[in-house]
């Protein structure tokens, strides 16, 4: 399902509303029970304290479900992964107590205050979020067991394209699509497993209908071509066609950039993120959550800042030059992390996994990302995003731009904090690296939207709670 432009899990998104709502349904009941009881005898004054308390009900409801978001629940390879599932959601209810603690003190009324009503009225909450998850999870994996139909789709070809989009489906946990045969249209050699392989006696219309495919994929190694009279009367009858760029784009959210072509990056939607209303919109997007991250992290600031003094000789800052919007440069802020001679011989070196040249703070610095904060002072000023494709060294985008194909086009918007890369693949530390890392910023700058920046937003949570891509 695409939203905003960009591609969510149908089974996710739909889970996520589900949950959403059966929790706000449970509040909403046990606020009826424990508040404004003292009123009841006063029918204008209760109704008067109604409605503020039912928006609280229902804001806590919503802002548990966004932190259920953030700590991962919601993703497509966690939905049926039981050990992970309760790893985060101990963790979400952790995160959450607080804001229950909240819609406590202000939904309950004076008979129900006190240490005993107020233990019991926790319990009751955290075992209604409980309930609630894990019975729409459980809802959820029998639905789609039993009640959702697969996503249908017929592949044409049976090369190496049709090879790949095999392997792809199967080895995801959570495909909504199922792939019903592979139809062979000029490749002698298939590559795929020969059951899959149709016969090809019928036209393509004709085995579309007979398989119930609703999407057809056109996957042929030799794109010149293509068969446009059977593809076209499909389309007629309602059959979605699409490139195997695209479907690989959906169902990974990135650009596979082993079969990139040009013409696919012309022609295809998507590349708005340089409107002027686009332009507009995520520069206050930037400027208003970074001024709140410095306000709510200003005392983390000054603490490492002290931390890093005590622990030895140097700056506390480290001062670096990278590349930033449309090739320019721009000096970047971050707290020191390293010795002061890490890189003696003037040469930049990738960093390593258990780098020795990393100091004690800057490793515990490095693992909770505290030391990417200072860089909110660069997006301040407009050099870089809150969100967007991480910024390099101009001696690694030189050799990047000559080794990697479309490398540069990742420097058509500002580079940011955190990313769809980031929080997605590990920490960039080699040309492959880099190669993984550029499909993922590619699909961002594609389909960039307001919303996919926030969403990025909240996965950083993750990121960082679990040191994911931290080195």
């Amino acid at each position: 399902m695409r939203v905003f432009r960009h591609y969510l899990s149908a089974s996710a998104l739909t889970l996520f509303l589900f949950e959403s709502s059966v929790m706000m349904v449970a509040l909403l009941a046990i606020m009826q029970v424990f508040a404004v009881s003292d009123l009841s005898g006063r029918a204008e004054t209760a109704d008067a304290q109604q409605a503020p308390i039912v928006a609280i009900t229902l804001a806590g409801a919503l802002a548990v479900s966004v932190i259920m978001y953030s700590v991962g629940l919601y993703e497509r390879w966690y939905l049926r992964d039981v050990r992970h599932f309760l790893q985060r959601l101990v963790v979400c209810i952790v995160i959450c107590s607080p804001i229950l603690i909240i819609d406590f003190e202000y939904t309950t009324s004076p008979p129900f205050k006190g240490p005993a009503a107020s233990a019991l009225f926790y319990v009751l909450l955290l075992t209604i979020v409980f309930a609630c998850v894990a019975g729409a999870r459980f809802a959820s994996i029998m639905a789609a067991r039993f009640m959702i139909a697969p996503h249908r789709v017929l592949v044409v070809g049976v090369g190496k394209l049709a090879s790949e989009i095999e392997r792809l489906v199967a080895t995801q946990l959570d495909a909504d699509a199922r792939i019903v045969g592979f139809l062979p249209m000029r490749e002698t050699e298939p590559q795929v497993a020969p059951s899959a392989v149709l016969a090809g006696t019928d036209s393509l219309l004709e085995t579309a209908r007979f398989l119930g495919a609703r999407e057809i994929v056109v996957a042929l190694d030799d794109r010149r071509g293509v068969p446009v009279e059977p593809l076209l009367e499909a389309r007629m009858e309602g059959i979605t066609i699409t490139s195997y760029l695209s479907f690989w784009e959906r169902q990974t959210r990135r650009v596979n950039l082993a079969a990139l072509e040009p013409s696919w990056l012309i022609y295809s939607d998507g590349f708005r993120i340089g409107t002027l209303t686009n332009r507009c919109l995520k520069r206050i997007f930037d400027f208003g959550v970074s001024l709140a991250m410095l306000v709510l992290t200003l005392p983390v600031l000054l603490l490492t800042a002290l931390a890093i003094r005590l622990e030895g000789p140097g700056p506390i800052f480290y001062r670096q030059e990278r590349v930033g919007l449309n090739g320019s440069t721009f000096t970047i802020f971050k707290f020191r992390t390293m010795r002061v001679d890490a890189e003696r011989n003037g040469i930049p070196q990738w960093a390593a996994l258990r780098d020795p040249r990393i100091t004690r703070i800057g490793n515990f610095l490095r693992l909770t990302r505290i030391d990417e904060l200072p860089q909110i002072f660069n997006v301040l000023k407009g050099e870089m995003s809150f969100v967007g494709p991480r910024p390099e060294r101009p001696f690694f985008v030189e050799s990047l731009n000559r080794d990697i194909p479309y490398y540069s086009e990742r420097h058509r918007v500002r580079p940011g904090i955190t990313g769809w890369a980031q929080i997605n693949y590990p920490y960039g530390a080699s040309i492959e690296d880099a190669r993984g890392k550029l499909s993922y910023d590619l699909y961002y700058i594609k389909n960039f939207s307001i919303l996919f920046d926030f969403l990025i937003l909240l996965a950083t949570v993750q990121a960082v709670l679990w040191k994911q891509g931290a080195r």
